[in-house]
């Protein structure tokens, strides 16, 4: 009788042992492989940080190549031009878009960050605007000026007012010049600084505002057409892809710059920005 017992609490235990391993085998995988082979990398995301126009709209014109390469790009749009170097020095964000490497040298200098640059895309040439007048010449004495309030775009907005004869600089400031480095001043304009982003909204309380161009064409304006005065097209402030020191030459982020210094990328900024933006590379 007992061995009889044990016969049958032994089948028990192995019939519920097979089953057991029937269902594991017919469960499916919860560890996601890559399609095409053991052999493939997965896919990684990149967060870029952004100002709208044109940063953002360029980046969205690599995204689907990218994407092909096994990178999936996650854009955070920003409106200043602080958070987009905090966020990447904390490394809330893998790099940015929206700065000229005058000004990343600069926020690295008062900030300690290390920053560095991984490559240039656009020039956005620094324009002169204004709802007042329709030339510079009929600016009146005492005028209010606005610049920004930035040490490197406010000393490219000073060295490009003297270039069009509305003040002059000390000798040898350059785009380092601060409006205590102004020399000659005769009409006595005045010279307001004001945070970048919120200079079109004060276009029509000054007489004239010097603007940076996404800035610009965020408000609707079209330097080629509405700027009383633009820089060259040879200016040394292009656009940069900006990383940290410990990543800049890690393989997503190589991709991403790969990616937009190419012939279709520039035949995009010249269709869609019509000479406003122009590529750097």
């Amino acid at each position: 009788m007992k061995k009889r017992s044990l016969i049958v609490l032994f089948l028990i235990v192995a019939l519920t042992a097979l089953a057991a391993c029937g269902k594991q085998k017919a469960e499916p995988s919860t560890t996601a492989t890559p399609a095409s082979g053991a052999g493939e990398k997965a896919a990684v995301t990149l967060k870029v940080g952004a100002t709208a126009v044109p940063h953002a709209e360029i980046l969205e014109s690599v995204k689907d190549k990218l994407k092909a390469e096994g990178v999936n790009l996650e854009i955070k749009v920003f409106t200043d031009y602080v958070l987009p170097n905090t966020q990447l020095s904390e490394k809330q964000l893998d790099a940015n878009f929206f700065q000229h490497l005058p000004y990343l040298e600069e926020f690295n200098k008062s900030k300690g960050t290390k920053l560095v640059s991984v490559g240039t895309v656009h020039i956005e040439p620094f324009g002169g605007y204004s709802r007042k007048v329709k030339a510079i010449g009929e600016l009146k004495d005492g005028a209010t000026i606005a610049i920004p309030n930035d040490p490197s775009n406010g000393g490219r907005a000073l060295a490009l007012l003297e270039k069009n004869g509305l003040i002059k600089l000390k000798e040898g400031v350059g785009i380092a010049g601060t409006a205590k480095d102004i020399v000659e001043n005769k009409k006595n304009f005045k010279i307001k600084e004001l945070e970048a982003a919120m200079l079109p909204r004060v276009l029509d309380e000054v007489d004239l505002a010097l603007i940076n161009t996404n800035y610009a064409l965020e408000a609707k304006l079209v330097p080629a057409k509405d700027a009383l005065f633009v820089e060259d097209k040879d200016s040394p402030y292009a656009n940069i892809i900006a990383a940290r020191d410990d990543n800049a030459k890690s393989d997503a982020v190589q991709k991403l710059i790969k990616a937009l210094q190419t012939p279709e990328v520039k035949k995009f900024i010249e269709d869609k920005y019509q000479g406003s933006i122009l590529p750097a590379f």
